[in-house]
């Protein structure tokens, strides 16, 4: 090993309730916001890179670009929760900060899970752009990063509302 370091930095912690079922929910959230076109990547792969900005550049400003059965894994368990992790993001946004630091894409796209605790009660959960990104001491880094907190806000409100 050349070298390790370590930094702690402080993270914006979101969770944001809702009275709707979970089902409800998460309805909502993959109604408002579609899957990413994975042909996107094929065509980078591929060399095709003004083709693919095409298309990322009509796509919606969030899309999900993954997402997990966490509550499934507590079966192992015995428990009964349910709980998805959302990868959520937007290509164009996450070159953005990339080209600035390439370190940022530790955090692109940003996780959110939702999910429903022992009483019932569904939220969504998430640590803000803003905040995780803010370590890169970049301002045009914190610029998208504002963007994404304020469109990730809006959708996750909407689709618990």
């Amino acid at each position: 090993m050349k070298s390790q370091s370590t930094r702690t930095i402080a993270i914006d912690h979101v969770i944001i309730e809702s009275s709707h079922s979970f089902d409800v929910v998460r309805g909502k959230l993959e109604a408002l916001l579609p899957r990413i076109d994975d042909s996107v990547f094929a065509l980078l792969r591929n060399g095709e890179s003004r083709r693919a900005l095409k298309l990322l550049e009509a796509a919606p400003r969030l899309s999900i670009f993954a997402f997990r059965d966490h509550g499934s894994l507590l079966l192992i368990a015995g428990l009964r929760r349910r709980a998805i992790q959302y990868e959520i993001g937007n290509p164009l946004t996450a070159s953005r900060m990339t080209r600035q630091d390439v370190s940022a894409g530790l955090y692109a796209p940003i996780r959110v899970l939702l999910r429903e605790d022992a009483n019932g009660i569904t939220a969504f959960e998430y640590d803000r752009p803003a905040s995780t990104f803010g370590q890169f001491d970049n301002e045009e880094i914190d610029n998208v990063a504002q963007q994404l907190d304020s469109d990730l806000r809006a959708t996750l409100t909407d689709a618990v509302s």
